[in-house]
């Protein structure tokens, strides 16, 4: 992404730059333990701001870590594919998410 000085950007250079934040999508994985989500469970942030309100707090609590990685594109420490997250869920057996961009 080519930097811009605030100052300079239009309103449609900004809302041009805002589309690509978004949309993505968190899907679960894998299941180790008891939790209420299930395997093939998946959710979208619309943005990051938009957090979905079918996930549980303590999942949303470690997606917040990761979102705007995610987002903004920055490469996963996944070696077999830079552009997803793997994640866990707090509980020791809990859940795997992974996170991707959709536009993507």
């Amino acid at each position: 992404m080519e930097y811009m000085e605030k100052k300079t950007m239009t309103d449609k250079e900004y809302k041009e730059m805002w589309s690509k934040i978004g949309p993505i999508q968190i899907k679960m994985i894998e299941k180790i333990g008891s939790c209420r989500h299930n395997l093939g469970d998946m959710f979208v942030y619309i943005t990051p701001y938009d957090k979905p309100h079918e996930a549980c707090t303590a999942l949303l609590h470690v997606l917040d870590l990761y979102i705007w990685r995610v987002a903004l594109g920055f490469p996963s420490w996944e070696s077999d594919n830079r552009a997803i997250y793997r994640i866990h869920c707090p509980s020791k057996k809990g859940t795997i998410w992974e996170l991707s961009k959709l536009n993507e």
